[in-house]
């Protein structure tokens, strides 16, 4: 599964992390325990919180594709929450 993580606030350029989980609970809670990714270890260390925005079904490739269009903000529906943010 890929998901979507949103920040409650950004951290210079990033309010965004993109990532994959076979298990998305356990996945979620390492970055929350400060053992997942680089960068949300780096929010969680400037006291910035996050919440799941979005999930989609699909594997890696399927996140290679999302992660290259480099466009997160637009898939997110809490900063577009009047768009349909469905990947099509």
């Amino acid at each position: 599964m890929i998901y979507l993580l949103h920040f409650e606030r950004k951290l210079h350029h990033a309010q965004h992390y993109l990532g994959y989980a076979n298990n998305l609970d356990a996945r979620i809670e390492h970055h929350r325990n400060g053992t997942g990714a680089r960068l949300t270890q780096v929010i969680r260390a400037a006291g910035i919180s996050f919440v799941l925005a979005r999930t989609w079904q699909g594997g890696r490739e399927f996140e290679r594709q999302l992660k290259n269009q480099k466009h997160a903000p637009r898939l997110c529906p809490i900063c577009n929450p009047r768009k349909d943010n469905t990947h099509e």
